[in-house]
């Protein structure tokens, strides 16, 4: 039993000695000329425009979030499809349960419109924003 954890601390330890000195390395040998556009933050060739921290729509996490669930999916489903025949009618039945869940869950997502994009009541609208409702846009 303790020649398994031995085993596991020599990795661990070969990893922090086989990181530590490679990063030494990199700092012995590598050039260090810092200048202002090699620290500026590169923008696809675009000029950076205002600070970093901006605050971005939540929307936006919510729907990465949204398509990682559903696309995880696609890790259980793949395997299961290879050994469709092996497995017979229970494990349809179990993937037909597993997808009326995940159905179940899109249609709460939609149902709660995490999956618009732009959404035009603006509780506190500023700006250009100010003037959108839910059924007309008015034009700036």
């Amino acid at each position: 039993m303790y020649r398994d954890f031995g085993t596991i601390f020599l990795f661990l330890l070969l990893g922090i000695i086989l990181i530590t000195v490679i990063l030494l390395l990199q700092r012995l040998i590598a050039p260090s000329n810092p200048s202002k556009d090699k620290q500026s933050t590169y923008e696809c060739g675009e000029v950076a425009e205002g600070s970093a921290w901006v605050q971005f729509n939540i929307r936006f996490y919510v729907i990465a979030l949204i398509f990682l669930i559903f696309d995880v999916e696609m890790v259980f489903m793949y395997p299961w499809a290879v050994v469709f025949k092996e497995l017979g009618l229970f494990a349809f039945v179990e993937m037909a349960i597993f997808l009326v869940i995940l159905l179940i869950g899109l249609a709460y997502v939609w149902r709660k419109s995490d999956l618009d994009w732009v959404k035009l009541k603006v509780k506190y609208g500023r700006g250009r924003y100010r003037k959108l409702t839910g059924e007309t846009r008015e034009a700036d």
